[in-house]
Parts: structure tokens; sequence; C-alpha cells
């Protein structure tokens, strides 16, 4: 435990941080693996290791490091998965696309506006090379059902350059209300409709769904 940013909090607290692996399928959804994050300080600090029972084992691993882990794992137990997909801590992390990459396992991860892209003009930022986009490629698609109706946004693509195999996209998402942006990185061994890579982003909600599924059981059993 330290205080750090929990986001179900929404803001810094003092509190305890896991990363949560969860599979969702059509047929519904559910979290399969959970890590602790231990906090640096704490790996590193022997007598509150040793007061907290933490094993010898365990030592530091950031957030993305735990992420792959528990998909490594699943991956190897036989899990099938089409798609990974996460929140900006894990998009924005090298390492964890490879990772994934290595594995074959195709993503839509979101960014932020100021991750470094590779694309035809040169290296820039994600939403610069949004900006460049014509008003003509955004597409409408859903990104899956919501409590009444399906949950439509505008989206774009952008080619990535690419050295390997695989195709790499710039995704991005805007609010036909608001017209705020929101960015993912793709890789796919082959192409995929945009509709696809849509649905997929809209599957991030899922572990949302988890937590609030189990803090309603956690009511009801109190």
């Amino acid at each position: 435990m330290q205080r750090q940013y929990s986001g179900t909090a929404g803001r810094i607290e003092n509190c305890q941080v896991a990363v949560y692996l969860a599979l969702a399928t059509l047929a519904g959804h559910a979290a399969v693996d959970v890590r602790l994050y231990l906090p640096r300080f704490w790996a590193e600090d022997s007598e509150r290791r040793e007061r907290a029972g933490v094993p010898d084992m365990v030592g530091f691993h950031t957030k993305p490091d735990l992420a792959g882990q528990m998909i490594t794992a699943a991956l190897d137990a036989g899990v099938a998965a089409d798609f990974a997909t996460g929140d900006e801590a894990y998009g924005i992390n090298p390492d964890l696309r490879t990772l994934l990459e290595y594995r074959g396992l195709s993503y839509v991860l979101a960014i932020a506006t100021t991750t470094p892209v590779a694309i035809g003009a040169g290296k820039t930022t994600a939403g610069h090379a949004i900006e460049q986009v014509p008003k003509h490629p955004w597409q409408t698609r859903s990104a899956g059902a919501g409590a009444r109706d399906p949950r439509l946004y505008d989206w774009a693509l952008v080619d990535l350059i690419s050295t390997d195999h695989g195709q790499r996209l710039l995704l991005a998402r805007r609010n036909q209300t608001t017209g705020e942006l929101a960015y993912c990185l793709t890789w796919t061994p082959t192409p995929v409709p945009l509709q696809t890579l849509a649905q997929v982003d809209g599957t991030r909600w899922r572990i949302e769904e988890c937590f609030q599924g189990a803090k309603e059981l956690a009511a009801r059993a109190r």
C-alpha cells in the first residue's frame, strides 16, 4: 500500500492497486486472473517485505509487466483469444506490445495523444497524425451495444510505418456529441475490418462491468 493513483477512486489515494485480466466473449465476460502491484519502495525494503510476508521470489514489476505475465499464463494454459485490449498505461508500453506480437495476439490498445507514431510523412504524435486526416475518411461504426442503442462513434484509421510482419494502424475514436478524441494503436497479423477494431475497443469497458458485478455480489452477501 502507498499513496498512488486509483482508477476506482479517480484520484491519488493511500491504497493497494492490482492488475486484472478479463476474458470477454459474445456469451459473457469474467475476470480470470489478478496480480497485486508491489510498489518499488516496498519491493526494495527488506524490512517491510519481511513484516508483510512478501515471498522472496516476488520483485518489482510494472503494471504492463504484470499484464504480460497474466496474458502469457493464459495463452500457455490454452485460453483462446483473438485480441488483447487495455487502457493507456498498457498501450504506451512498447515491451507489452512486442510481447503480444511475438505471441501472435492482435491488439487494440489505448494511447495518449502525445504518443509517438511513425507515418509516411515521418515521426509525429498520435494527435498530430489524426489532425491530418481529411473529413471524409471518418466513418460511423458501433463500439458495441449500449443500454438502449448501439454505441456509435466516428472512427478514422492512419497507416503506420512497419518494417516487419503484420498491419499497424493508428485508430481514432471521436465522440459524435462532444467531438472528444481517443486514440489506439492496433496490430493484426492480417488486415481486419474497421468494425472489428471498433468492437474490440468497445470491449475495454467489460473490465469495469466485472468490477461492478463483483461489488453488487459482495453487497448482497453482507
